[in-house]
């Protein structure tokens, strides 16, 4: 984190600094866990430093674009106080795709734009702050940036009776950049919509400005009859991920969400059975993506979690509920979280061109990995 610290801008602060959405929303709950883990105010002061280099980057429009301030459209001041309200950019290093002009599959991967996956990777960054901190403002941002997502993403079909989302949008908001749906959105906002909802209430009490809840019911519905399964490791780590905070949730109260759990379960079940079967760990780092693996290796520490809180916890399970055989069977597959740790952090894989091309990701999800709570607990 000390490396990524000072690579990407950070601190010491520079002019432009090297600023991507996912990348820092991991890289503040890392900050957020060395604080918790050590007492030490300076990972506490990089988190909000990272958290207001983000919104001063991410959230006002790129230095080589024809407009300026934030991309919301509000005025200096009011952006400063609600920096998240236009959502926030992805730090592709390309400008979006203009309007008309036609899609290259191969180039959209570099420009800009939004991601809604990475919204909510940074709504859950903003309340893990707004946790740590105590400082309501955090929450405010959080749940202003999930309503911001939310009504610029999602959209009725043609027919008008089922709410679909866009995989991505431009930066302003306004023009679908890729009209496809995510894989794991809905459920992605769904879940983190009920997490920022709950400490929304203990924050600020009912207040229909902050309520989620026909946000909520809007993705319960995207998500019914959907399938989660994937044999991608990012995307088989990030239902990981979901499973353990859909138990606490469950833990905390939540009781209605038992069934999208097993769902959930078997469709990693099934996934870690796909990926297993080509020995994927087996090749060499130029066949490898790490950031890839690691998404996996997180959900797993995730997933070691997951079996002790529900061992603790008759709110989530009993012994003769449907959910235990799913459990066990996700024990043969913790020790890969071991093994994938343990190949990226040989220094000589770290030479191979699949690392160091994308250095920044890899460095900070490999910490995720490797101390984990900050992002997984909520």
């Amino acid at each position: 984190m000390g490396e990524f610290t000072v690579g990407t801008g950070l601190k010491p602060p520079i002019v432009h600094p090297q600023r991507y959405l996912w990348t820092d929303a991991f890289a503040v709950c890392n900050f957020l866990e060395l604080f918790k883990q050590t007492c030490d105010e300076k990972y506490k002061e990089l988190a909000l430093d990272l958290v207001g280099q983000v919104h001063h980057t991410l959230g006002r429009h790129r230095s080589d674009a024809s407009r300026t301030g934030w991309i919301s459209g509000l005025n200096e001041n009011d952006g400063e106080l609600h920096p998240t309200s236009g959502g926030l950019r992805i730090g592709k290093p390309l400008p979006e795709r203009l309007p008309g002009e036609p899609l290259n599959e191969r180039l959209e991967w570099d420009q800009d734009g939004q991601y809604y996956h990475y919204l909510t990777k940074w709504v859950h960054a903003l309340n893990q702050t707004g946790k740590v901190t105590s400082d309501p403002k955090f929450i405010l941002w959080a749940v202003e940036l999930a309503k911001t997502a939310h009504g610029s993403f999602t959209y009725f079909s043609s027919t008008g009776r089922q709410r679909r989302m866009y995989w991505k949008m431009s930066i302003d908001l306004k023009n679908p950049l890729v009209s496809s749906m995510g894989q794991h959105d809905p459920l992605d906002g769904f879940i983190t919509y009920n997490d920022v909802h709950i400490t929304a209430l203990k924050s600020f009490g009912s207040s229909r400005s902050l309520d989620l809840t026909a946000e909520i019911e809007d993705m319960k519905d995207i998500c019914q009859g959907l399938s989660w399964t994937t044999d991608d490791p990012l995307g088989i780590g990030g239902l990981l991920f979901d499973a353990f905070r859909i138990a606490q949730l469950i833990s905390k109260g939540c009781s209605d969400l038992a069934g999208i759990l097993e769902s959930v379960l078997e469709s990693v079940l099934v996934g870690l059975d796909y990926y297993s079967q080509g020995s994927p760990l087996d090749f060499p780092p130029e066949y490898r993506l790490a950031f890839r693996e690691l998404g996996l290796s997180i959900g797993l520490r995730g997933a070691l979690k997951l079996l002790s809180l529900t061992k603790e916890s008759s709110d989530i399970i009993d012994p003769e509920d449907s959910l235990q055989p799913l459990l066990d069977a996700l024990r043969e597959y913790l020790p890969l979280a071991g093994k994938i740790e343990e190949f990226w952090i040989d220094r000589e894989n770290q030479r191979s061109a699949s690392w160091t091309e994308h250095k920044e990701i890899n460095m900070v999800m490999l910490a995720t990995s490797l101390v984990p709570d900050g992002f997984l607990m909520i």
